[in-house]
């Protein structure tokens, strides 16, 4: 699809473009309901006023350690104020000299077409989609006759995180891994009554959700995929049965009438992003599941209750009404099982019968991802961010190293690393706080800057046995309830910290806080030198420089998103004129070269999501280009970015309160009349190498 080269301008009514019903089926309405962390501990308007003294001694213990190894690659739910206008990206003044490599493109302009749009001279495919088939026995997908037992052989639902795995000894053929978030029903089924859904339904519900690990090969000259079946090939579902490891693993917190041992859980629920890690396997975070779990509202222990609210389990009965299917989705006939969900999943994709695991070391929260950093001599680093207005940014720094090779016994030595060593959660401390009035004007220095700590929650020994670094709660507790241990130490309340990366090429690690239209509410944090505006309906992207093993770390905003026109944005330094308008970040991931690629999730400049690259060095350091957009009511999840070609999710197109199943509001990818399927896009230069 040739792009539809608009003026780079866009005029904004004023309201997120996220759909209701995407916040009623992705994340259970989480925006629509009230904050959870209602903890009075301190918010970091209080911290920089209490901890400027120890600027100095934190700003001197941060150091960039050369990562060996990279991972792999909820957006707006409220209504927002917009602000008029917005240029897009060119090439930019002469002056600065060439684009850096990998960004070299002309920026799409934004707009609101039902398609995938890419830049001039470049192509673009799709790759897979839902119901397309992953196993060989799997029957031809058929809107209109689905199954369970069909679904547990085709592609998953609303993809998320992808990962791409070279087959050694294959050319041009990868493991193509990819989550499944979650399902959205009334686009699924013709007639469906959201009231009295049927046990087929549901069935087929939870085996949409999970992961896909489907074969794919490279064809000669371009950066088009095509599926094949491979003996990796494997449905990842609801029901598929996970060992849990870890401190939590057998405690009287996890341990139900059907699992005694508390060490076996069925399914993974809510995968959103992930990572790679450097030994070849792929990490999943479970992140919205409280969704799924029905009548907290008649739990009369008030420590439970407690608990149960600090991760949004609230109300009757549950949206999809699993409930009436599995009395495991009921919290009141089987309390446990909710805390089996929340986990960092570890899969070896290169092992078709392998069990899973869910690491308990890593805490308990709404994991958007997590994401690996390996030090020069070899400490492995676990990043990952609590996707929840006011929540927090987390660590886990293993005790053990990483074996190299791909032999069994290094596969698992290196399965084990995410269960022993130390939990933290992140402190910050900015800057000239006192400049800060909650508009986003920028401090007199012309950046926001700063500094932090990572306190210490959890640490789990080579047996696995976990002690407690929280006053008041045991090893137990602070895993399975983690959130609540950064609330007794204190931790900075964050704009909704999604997806964690690493950069490959410096060991700087940057997050994607997507937005918090709550900051500056009456009793909710204030605006801070990391999160600058009250009202935050377009998000930053923070970047760390991190001591990767140890606890200090300084940090800057890299953007503050926005309408580029607005003075309440900031592009690294980088002249707003020269960019392109950018609103929602979400997932994060690096090019070969360094750079930067953000997709986007809920844009609130009323154009379609996309996905953009950012020059992190240099004189166009804050330079920000389009490079994609997904059709209407999409978001862009998952990003790839190869030396020769670019993969996008596209998840939930055609979502948009106005469709219906007869009335569907996309046709993308099939056209013609047909409903709306979440799918996999490739797409490349024709004629050389991206962004060259």
């Amino acid at each position: 699809m040739s792009p539809n080269f608009l003026p780079l301008i866009v005029t904004h009514d004023g309201k997120s473009s996220r759909a209701a019903v995407t916040c009623r089926y992705k994340c259970g309405n989480a925006c629509s309901h009230a904050v959870p962390n209602t903890s009075g501990g301190e918010y970091f308007g209080d911290v920089v006023r209490t901890a400027m003294s120890r600027r100095g001694v934190l700003r001197g213990g941060a150091m960039a350690v050369l990562a060996v190894g990279a991972g792999g690659v909820l957006a707006a739910c409220s209504d927002d104020a917009g602000s008029t206008g917005g240029t897009g990206a060119t090439s930019g003044p002469a002056d600065l000299g060439p684009a850096p490599t990998g960004t070299d493109f002309v920026a799409v302009a934004p707009n609101t077409d039902d398609v995938v749009t890419v830049p001039e001279g470049h192509d673009q495919a799709v790759v897979i989609r839902w119901g397309d088939p992953v196993l060989p026995d799997a029957p031809a997908f058929d809107i209109g006759n689905q199954s369970a037992a069909a679904q547990e052989k085709q592609f998953g639902y609303n993809n998320d995180f992808a990962g791409l795995l070279p087959v050694d000894g294959v050319p041009n053929t990868y493991l193509l891994v990819v989550n499944h978030e979650y399902t959205s029903e009334p686009f699924m089924f013709a007639g469906y009554d959201p009231d009295n859904p049927t046990e087929e339904q549901v069935r087929i519900g939870w085996a949409n959700h999970g992961l896909s690990v489907v074969q794919v090969k490279g064809e000669s000259g371009s950066g088009r995929l095509t599926p094949e079946f491979g003996p990796y090939n494997r449905r990842i579902t609801g029901l598929t049965e996970f060992l849990l490891t870890g401190p939590a693993a057998g405690s009287d917190l996890v341990r139900t009438a059907a699992d005694p041992t508390g060490t076996r859980v069925l399914g993974t629920l809510n995968n959103c992003a992930g990572g790679l890690t450097p030994w070849g396997t792929v990490l999943s975070g479970e992140e919205n599941f409280n969704q799924y779990f029905a009548n907290a509202e008649n739990v009369t222990d008030p420590v439970a209750a407690e608990r149960l609210a600090r991760y949004g389990l609230e109300g009757g009965a549950s949206e999809r009404l699993w409930e009436r299917f599995d009395p495991r989705f009921d919290i009141v006939a089987t309390p446990n099982e909710v805390n089996r969900f929340g986990w960092v999943v570890e899969v070896n994709p290169w092992d078709a019968t392998s069990v899973p695991v869910k690491h308990t070391a890593l805490g308990r929260f709404k994991h958007e991802a997590a994401t690996i950093h390996v030090t020069a001599d070899g400490t492995v680093v676990s990043y990952s961010g609590d996707d929840e207005r006011f929540d927090y940014m987390y660590k886990f720094v293993s005790s053990r190293t990483m074996q190299p090779g791909t032999s069994q016994a290094a596969m698992r030595h290196n399965m084990t690393l995410l269960d022993a060593g130390t939990l933290y959660v992140a402190k910050l401390t900015g800057d000239a706080p006192d400049e800060i009035d909650g508009s986003g004007a920028l401090p007199a220095s012309g950046a926001f800057t700063g500094t932090g700590e990572w306190i210490p929650l959890l640490r789990t020994a080579e047996d696995g046995r976990g002690e407690s670094l929280v006053d008041g709660m045991t090893a137990e507790e602070v895993a399975v309830f983690t959130r609540l241990a950064g609330d007794k130490v204190g931790a900075t309340k964050m704009d909704r910290p999604e997806d964690f990366e690493p950069n490959p090429v410096t060991g700087k690690v940057y997050v994607a806080l997507t937005n918090n239209t709550k900051r500056g509410e009456d009793g909710k944090a204030a605006a801070d030198v990391a999160n600058p505006r009250n009202n935050n309906k377009n998000g930053q992207v923070l970047e760390i420089d991190d001591d990767h093993a140890g606890t200090s770390f300084t940090w800057s905003l890299l953007l503050v998103c926005g309408d580029p026109e607005a003075a309440d944005t900031y592009f690294g330094g980088f002249d707003k004129a020269q960019v392109s308008p950018i609103s929602c970040p979400d997932n994060l991931a690096f090019d070969p070269h360094g750079n930067l690629w953000i997709s986007t999730d809920g844009n609130a400049l009323k154009s379609n999501d996309g996905l953009f690259s950012v020059a992190l060095d240099g004189p166009r350091r804050g330079e920000t280009k389009q490079f994609l957009t997904v059709p209407v009511g999409a978001e862009t999840c998952g990003p790839i970015v190869q030396e020769n070609r670019v993969v996008v999710c596209v998840q939930h197109p055609g979502e948009t309160d106005d469709a219906t199943w007869d009335a569907p509001s996309s046709h993308w990818p099939d056209g013609g009349t047909a409903q709306p399927r979440p799918a996999v896009v490739a797409a490349w230069k024709s004629d050389g190498l991206i962004g060259a």
